[in-house]
């Protein structure tokens, strides 16, 4: 952003659970943000369809800076078409790009998936887990991978064809729905759950909004990047191996105090774990500093306090839509 100047910024998908939480921090600051969606909420004042490129236009008028968040997510693979898939995340993406370039926006941001790596996420069964960095090749495995990853690689040609300043972030998990795997969800509580994948896959919505924040500051010296957006991890590459095999184990050399914890609540730990996300980028480059981690959670349910941010707890479930 430029300085302390007052800035309008044009947030997407402004009824969802990012969006709201985008829209309510945003609110509290000296700039104007204005919420687009194709559902009208307290937060959205432009309602439509970013498909629509004369709608999009429209929107753009006086906007400084772009936060891209609206998006078909996974759980619409049952319920929408592939070509849904690509009107909303590629060519929607792509009329966002077109319209911010020739409105002269000084920063986009583009709120991407780390289940983008797709097949890279699952190593073979005898393998250690793997180490995911932005280094690692996205290998996406359905519609919803494929279409993040060509919106990831639009930003990109228009940061390099219109000198449109792009950030992609990779988000992991945020979302307060119970986990789609019901393997999952008979074997471990909810509360449960969540914890456990602060360790490697999840990431609270305050600290999702806090990296967006700062993207948007950042993109104008950045020019372009991408960068995972996930909870701080205890672990190490060292770990990897054992942490395929035994997980409990392995978190209890980093977090001792979860044994006594989990054992209280009659919680446990997943017994292997496949991959790891690895934030350190984001944190370099940003300045972004996640509050929310599993070392945060333990302390809270300790003290008997909330593990989720106040922000994420606010917005609550919204389901899909």
């Amino acid at each position: 952003m430029k300085g302390d100047e007052l800035m309008k910024v044009l947030v997407t998908g402004s009824s969802g659970h990012l969006g709201e939480a985008l829209m309510r921090t945003l609110q509290g600051t000296s700039h104007e943000a204005i919420g687009l969606d194709r559902l009208a909420s307290p937060y959205t004042a432009r309602v439509g369809t970013i498909a629509d490129r004369d709608f999009v236009r429209r929107c753009m008028h006086g906007v400084d800076a772009v936060i891209h968040a609206a998006t078909l997510h996974k759980p619409h693979v049952l319920t929408h078409t592939k070509q849904d898939f690509l009107d909303t995340n590629v060519t929607g993406t792509l009329n966002l790009l077109e319209e911010s370039a020739s409105a002269g926006v000084s920063s986009f941001v583009f709120t991407s998936t780390t289940s983008a790596f797709g097949l890279a996420l699952a190593p073979p069964p005898e393998a250690p887990a793997v180490w995911i960095t932005e280094d690692v090749r996205p290998v996406p495995k359905n519609i919803y991978g494929v279409t993040k990853t060509a919106a990831e690689d639009l930003c990109e040609l228009y940061c390099g064809r219109h000198r449109l300043a792009c950030v992609i972030l990779r988000t992991s998990r945020f979302f307060p729905e119970e986990d789609d795997d019901p393997v999952v969800r008979a074997a471990y509580d909810d509360g449960n759950v969540k914890a456990n994948e602060l360790l490697y896959r999840r990431v609270d919505l305050f600290d999702v909004v806090d990296a967006h924040v700062l993207a948007l500051e950042k993109a104008p010296s950045i020019g372009f990047g991408r960068y995972i957006i996930s909870a701080t991890t205890p672990f190490q590459r060292d770990d990897l191996a054992d942490l395929r095999q035994n997980a409990p184990k392995v978190t209890a050399r980093w977090v001792p105090e979860y044994v006594e914890e989990y054992a209280r609540r009659g919680w446990k730990m997943f017994p292997g774990i496949d991959r790891v996300y690895v934030n350190e980028r984001a944190r370099r480059d940003l300045g972004w500093q996640p509050r929310y981690d599993f070392r945060r959670v333990i302390d809270c349910l300790t003290a008997g306090d909330a593990a989720r941010s106040p922000l994420a707890r606010a917005v609550g479930s919204k389901g899909y839509h």
